[in-house]
């Protein structure tokens, strides 16, 4: 390698780059998420009148692309790093945006959409595993989430934007979608300029570290040979039992609202944003206090997912409106955005260096399969019981299972680690 080519070090506050980058590139990509589900009337103005169920489908399959593309999108980044993938994956998420502003067909408009999610599908683990290499350990949850505080952004801009443009100004629904895709375009050509490739920039050299440093990395990296090894699997279960309840709750509270509490109009809507309204502030603090507490980021991941389990389990039986809004604000609060950059942190302190990406993107496929679990299983219940009660408290079980096997999993895996870690030094 010529020495001469490689730029001395990364450039400065280049983390605080990273993430600003990603935090941006959420809001981008949650624009797109969110456009769609205010224009379906005049969607269907151009391709033709089609079911509810066909509306749906168009978000289907974004999410079928986008999760498919997890763990493959991750092997690809660890192999050939973040840029060299991000940047072709979304090229074609801008392709499959602008197909879909160009189609006349529900199918083609499913073609974009699979699209859009394939391309989008190289995005999660190369944000997390560059951030999670940049970012200082003490600042890691913190800037996790506000990288995540981009999807809450994306989300209020997605849907206030195309109802604005589309039913108050009256412009074609494509317009909305020509908008994001243009905004994809220019995201490619700022991770072009801002992401700064390993092989520019010269090695750092380690530092020296004494016996018991040197025994202790030597253990850690022998513990972190497989991304199926047991800690990890309880993360992956911990994340798809969380992201389970989410998901339950964002497709399924407004018709639980209405059919079993009598809750109409516009009132839905509200109490359904109770959720959003006290996310961000939730992840930001307990994100900070995981900073603060780096050797309990495992507690607090297991007090937040039982917290959220009382709530849900509250949330069937509370007597009365102003009730269900404050349990519905704790778990805003308490509740998978304030899980998440937690998580997030502590899954890349357990991972190796060089299967960063993979092992980030498995952990991600496992949270999103729940979106295709979730919705349709508690459809079944509903069908079967005739109440969505008991689909709310299936999501509730589901995480107090998930926050014992993670308990467990971890204490088992650091008493491990800790006798090895015992036996080199000896």
């Amino acid at each position: 390698m010529n020495t001469q080519a490689l730029t001395k070090s990364y450039p400065e506050n280049y983390w605080k780059r990273l993430v600003f980058t990603f935090c941006m590139g959420w809001t981008i990509i949650w624009i797109y998420r969110a456009m769609l589900s205010p224009i379906y009337p005049e969607i269907q103005s151009t391709i033709g009148p089609q079911t509810n169920a066909a509306m749906g489908l168009i978000a289907s399959c974004y999410f079928f692309g986008y999760t498919a593309l997890q763990i493959p999108s991750g092997f690809l980044v660890d192999k050939f790093g973040q840029k060299k993938v991000l940047i072709p994956g979304f090229i074609i998420f801008a392709a499959g945006v602008f197909s879909i502003a160009s189609a006349t067909s529900i199918t083609a408009i499913y073609i974009g959409a699979v699209l859009a999610g394939v391309g989008c599908g190289t995005y999660y683990g190369s944000a997390y595993s560059l951030t999670s290499q940049h970012v200082p350990a003490e600042k890691k949850g913190l800037q996790t989430a506000i990288v995540n505080s981009g999807s809450a952004l994306g989300m209020i801009l997605g849907m206030t934007g195309s109802s604005y443009f589309v039913k108050t100004m009256g412009l074609p629904w494509q317009t909305m979608v020509v908008v994001s895709g243009c905004l994809l375009v220019f995201l490619v050509l700022w991770f072009v300029f801002v992401i700064v490739e390993p092989s520019k920039v010269a090695p750092v050299p380690e530092a020296s570290a004494n016996r018991k440093g040197e025994a202790t990395t030597e253990v850690v990296a022998k513990s972190k040979d497989s991304i199926f090894r047991l800690s990890l699997v309880s993360c992956y279960f911990m994340y798809f039992t969380t992201c389970y309840a989410y998901y339950l709750i964002v497709t399924w509270l407004p018709k639980f609202l209405e059919a079993e509490r009598g809750i109409k109009g516009g009132m839905i809507g509200l109490m359904v944003s109770m959720i959003a309204v006290t996310a961000v502030p939730g992840a930001l603090y307990f994100a900070r206090m995981s900073d603060k507490k780096r050797d309990k980021k495992a507690d607090i991941v297991v007090f937040l997912s039982i917290a959220s389990f009382i709530l849900i389990a509250i949330s069937m039986f509370v007597p009365d409106t102003t009730s269900l809004v404050i349990v519905l604000l704790l778990y805003g609060f308490l509740g998978k955005m304030a899980v998440d950059p937690v998580l997030i942190s502590y899954v890349s302190d357990q991972a190796d260096k060089k299967t960063m990406a993979t092992t980030l993107g498995t952990f991600n496929f496992f949270g999103m399969s729940s979106s295709v679990v979730a919705p349709a299983l508690t459809g079944y219940v509903m069908d079967k019981t005739g109440s969505g009660v008991w689909g709310f408290y299936l999501g509730a079980i589901l995480l107090i299972i998930g926050a014992i096997f993670f308990y467990v999993a971890n204490k088992i895996n650091k008493k491990g680690l800790d006798k090895e870690i015992s036996h080199e030094l000896s």
